[in-house]
């Protein structure tokens, strides 16, 4: 007897921008592939059986076939090619610059060729010239054209890692570096054109590559110093997250007690709580690294903060102090006057703000540029470069 199955229910956050449900689920190693690698390579491994995973050859950050046939198809970037033949019809490709780009799996493509596939330690080399010659250059701009560039090489890396079922310290050091300059990347081009940098696109391959390095840390029995920095990161990134936080939970009493997780924690309470005043003020503890994975809620925050204040302080005869607010917004009085308008909150000639839970509105779609509050990210940059962050090195 055939019986329909009844559809199943989901729970979804009833949070404004609260992280759909299942975006952080179990690591697996379909996970960490993208969509339109995961069919091919599974079906390739599956067909060997017990034959051995393939292990690379190529010594360069680019094979020699491709750069020859990039350069042939005049398909090489700038960064790629000799210095002074970027005017001619066809740029001369740098060896010493070049690096694989990403390629998508194709039928009758063999992406398992020994010679195209980088060994693990120049997978290393690769991602650590991507991160101090290119992403952390000054003498490279636009950035939004380096972190097309980076980005590109960098699925291509992960591809080779996948291909060659890469694992150890050395894949270790690859995934943090990738999500520190996705996390960066995320806070740096916040408000970009979409032509330019797509958000979600970037948090998709953020949280592929984190959810990858927090299943290593689970597995391998080689302690990683750098684990309390990302767990913390994999929460502050997806705050209000019942599966971020059950994860956080499940981890040793130990690890759980660090300084980083427990602050991590605690933010996220007072996420779920919507007390806004209290995860500004916890904020403040953060490094910039971490308030770069925070910023995409300070937004919502910062509207809750002012829709709790305008019902609140809701009085034609109650008046509250601009800079008082201000400093609970962790803004300065200017943006907060700015912040204010936004929402159709009046700040009067006095520097006074007049709350009305009436008058209180959300802005139209687009009319509120996230990346014009970013001083509480900004000032805990500081004299940190590029690859310091991406580093570690803070």
């Amino acid at each position: 007897m055939n019986r329909r199955r009844a559809p199943r229910c989901i729970s979804h956050s009833q949070r404004k921008n609260a992280h759909p449900r299942g975006a952080w689920r179990k690591p697996t190693q379909d996970q960490w592939r993208s969509h339109d690698e995961a069919p091919e390579e599974d079906e390739s491994h599956e067909q060997r059986g017990k034959e051995a995973v393939p292990r690379g050859t190529c010594r360069t950050m680019c094979p020699a076939r491709e750069l020859q046939s990039r350069e042939a198809q005049n398909r090489l970037h700038r960064f790629e090619v000799v210095a002074g033949t970027e005017k001619e019809r066809r740029p001369k490709g740098d060896a010493l610059r070049a690096v694989k780009e990403y390629s998508r799996p194709a039928a009758g493509k063999d992406s398992t060729n020994p010679s195209d596939l980088r060994p693990p330690a120049v997978l290393l080399k690769t991602v650590c010239y991507l991160i101090d010659d290119v992403a952390g250059s000054p003498c490279q701009h636009p950035w939004t054209e380096v972190y097309g560039f980076v980005f590109d090489r960098l699925r291509g890396v992960k591809q080779d890692m996948i291909i060659q079922r890469v694992s150890g310290l050395n894949c270790v050091a690859i995934l943090e570096r990738t999500v520190r300059f996705l996390i960066y990347a995320s806070y740096r081009l916040c408000g970009e054109p979409l032509g330019l940098y797509d958000p979600r696109i970037n948090d998709t391959h953020l949280q592929e590559n984190l959810s990858w390095l927090l299943d290593c840390y689970a597995k391998e029995t080689d302690r990683h110093p750098n684990q309390e920095e990302f767990q913390a990161l994999g929460l502050l990134y997806n705050l209000g997250s019942t599966q971020a936080t059950q994860h956080i939970m499940e981890l040793p009493k130990q690890l759980r007690s660090t300084h980083s997780i427990r602050l991590a924690l605690s933010i996220n309470r007072a996420f779920l709580e919507r007390n806004p005043v209290r995860l500004l003020r916890l904020a403040q503890n953060l490094n910039f690294l971490q308030c770069c994975a925070l910023h995409r809620h300070l937004v919502t925050c910062r509207r809750d903060l002012l829709l709790i204040l305008s019902h609140a302080y809701s009085s034609r005869n109650c008046r509250f102090p601009l800079e008082r607010l201000a400093q609970l917004l962790s803004l300065d009085t200017s943006l907060t006057a700015r912040l204010c308008q936004a929402y159709r909150v009046e700040v009067n000639h006095d520097n006074e703000v007049v709350f009305s839970k009436a008058a209180f509105t959300e802005p139209e779609q687009g009319n509120l540029h996230c990346k014009l509050y970013h001083n509480l990210v900004a000032e805990k940059q500081r004299d940190l470069t590029v690859g310091n962050i991406i580093h570690g090195c803070a």
